[in-house]
């Protein structure tokens, strides 16, 4: 297994453990795909993965349909998707993607948990050079062959294909979201959800002590409404 299997392993029992917090990233989702290739999933492929990731986290559907409609109404505002860098404590470097409409109060809240719990918000740049911008895919699984289907996808820029209890995955750069997508709908093979991980080229091992510094960041920074996604150096294996 390669280390897309390893970092969705690590990440799996700590992601979005919150549906609320599931729903809220989910709506901004919708908004932003709305705004940016309208209402109708049929022509819109962003909006169509979005609808695939709500039903994934069991979000009603009367929740999506409410969601859409308000996203399409011109009063609505936008969300900016803006992304933050910088170094929690014991060198661990984040990388912090959030959807505002808001930049100047996202902005003074991520700074002030860097803060308060002795991290440094740095410039942009100084991070995200060290994580592989990835996207992925769970897909049915059934009557399918793993090993086939990736032989299959690589020309289609798959990089990793394996399986767990949950089906099987695809991970990809991310600039081969759009022709990965295409091609499974030709085929039409369900896609039980899709999305994009920043997954670290190197990790670092910490101390019980070390990880409990960089948890009480992390965790402010997951509690902030207008943070989508948090990725982090950080390995899950603690040094004894």
């Amino acid at each position: 297994m390669g280390r897309a299997f390893e970092f969705r392993k690590a990440r799996k029992m700590k992601r979005w453990a919150a549906m609320s917090k599931a729903f809220t990233r989910i709506g901004k989702d919708i908004v932003i795909a709305v705004k940016e290739g309208g209402p109708d999933p049929d022509s819109n492929a962003r909006l169509r993965a979005v609808i695939q990731n709500a039903k994934a986290v069991n979000m009603p559907k009367d929740n999506i349909e409410r969601a859409i409609k308000r996203a399409s109404d011109k009063s609505q505002g936008d969300f900016k998707e803006v992304l933050f860098e910088g170094y929690a404590p014991h060198g661990i470097a984040i990388l912090i993607e959030t959807a505002t409409d808001n930049n100047t109060r996202t902005v003074a809240n991520i700074r002030s948990y860097f803060n308060k719990c002795n991290g440094s918000l740095g410039t942009s740049g100084s991070v995200e050079f060290m994580f592989d911008h990835t996207c992925n895919f769970a897909i049915n699984g059934e009557g399918l062959d793993p090993e086939e289907l990736e032989l299959e996808f690589i020309d289609f820029g798959a990089e990793e294909v394996f399986v767990d209890e949950d089906g099987i995955h695809i991970y990809a750069s991310f600039e081969s979201f759009g022709a990965i997508q295409k091609e499974l709908e030709s085929r039409e093979i369900e896609i039980i959800s899709s999305g994009f991980e920043r997954i670290p080229q190197v990790t670092k091992e910490l101390s019980e002590e070390q990880v409990a510094d960089v948890e009480k960041l992390l965790e402010k920074i997951e509690e902030d409404d207008d943070v989508q996604n948090v990725f982090h150096n950080m390995n899950d294996d603690i040094i004894n």
